[in-house]
């Protein structure tokens, strides 16, 4: 699998995980309909399979996949909730995804 492809795994897998956390979010602490719940646990059910998708092993994708949810929240966070990061934010995001590509996709 070449990166770019385990990229776009990651960026679906993101997306799901947060986005379906989003909804339970929304109706736990936001009184949104039963509905919200529902459409997001079924999402999050999907985030579940997809990391099946990626070349190596369940740690390595996992612990990767950690530095991924990092940069996606903070990004959900900006777009979705209006909170922009910061410069610290950035440096932090940085780091970590550096760190989790050493582990993602050092030979």
């Amino acid at each position: 699998m070449n990166i770019v492809k385990s990229l776009l795994f990651f960026l679906i897998t993101g997306l799901a995980e947060i986005g379906g956390g989003y909804l339970v979010w929304l109706w736990l602490r936001e009184g949104k309909s039963f509905k919200y719940a529902i459409v997001g646990w079924l999402i999050l059910m999907l985030y579940g399979v997809l990391p099946t998708f990626q070349p190596t092993n369940f740690g390595r994708v996992y612990s990767a996949y950690g530095g991924a949810f990092v940069f996606f929240s903070l990004l959900w966070g900006w777009k979705i909730d209006k909170i922009p990061p910061d410069a610290y934010d950035w440096l932090g995001v940085v780091i970590i995804l550096l760190g989790a590509s050493i582990m993602m996709y050092a030979p």
